[in-house]
């Protein structure tokens, strides 16, 4: 992981329960970190924002397009090897009210770095661990069945490959 801000929105529910034990079984390093969320910006479709860029310039980049966007509820797709690596995902459908958050972000007037994937929205089950090939099959025949429901995002300052810390939360919907 590069380092710089990155855009994500927090599992809650029984979604982060059953994401949780997931990474606890497959990836204990995984699970011990930051809490499993929805990657929107900074890992695909656009690289990680800039390190330089304030807290009150994301706050005044961000609200408005966080209180312009209605909360939505989405489903999973099936987990799926993230290209070209041994780490395990659990993606959503790129197109539709996600994309066009994403997208909102990435036209803000964030300066950010040059993504290396195409946009690939994403919980990340395994990361650390190399998974032997029947972990790798047990894995992705998963399914997670829970809504997600994305209602808020929140900034993130990388610190390292397994911390970061929260610049700030904006609720969707002007909530």
């Amino acid at each position: 992981m590069k380092s710089g801000i990155i855009i994500l929105s927090e599992l809650h529910g029984p979604v982060l329960d059953h994401v949780l034990e997931i990474q606890r079984q497959f990836d204990p390093k995984l699970a011990a970190g930051v809490a499993p969320h929805l990657t929107i910006s900074g890992s695909s479709g656009m690289g990680p924002i800039a390190t330089r860029t304030s807290e009150a310039e994301l706050r005044r980049l961000l609200e408005p397009i966080a209180r312009e966007t209605q909360p939505m509820t989405l489903s999973f797709l099936a987990p799926m090897k993230f290209m070209q690596t041994h780490i395990v995902v659990l993606p959503l459908d790129p197109h539709g009210p996600l994309r066009a958050l994403h997208e909102r972000i990435k036209t803000s007037g964030v300066r950010y770095e040059r993504a290396r994937f195409a946009f690939t929205p994403h919980v990340t089950l395994n990361f650390f661990r190399e998974l032997s090939a029947d972990e790798v099959r047990a894995l992705l025949t998963l399914r997670v069945t829970e809504p997600v429901l994305v209602d808020r995002i929140s900034a993130h300052r990388t610190v390292n490959i397994t911390d970061t810390k929260k610049l700030l939360e904006l609720r969707l919907g002007g909530g």
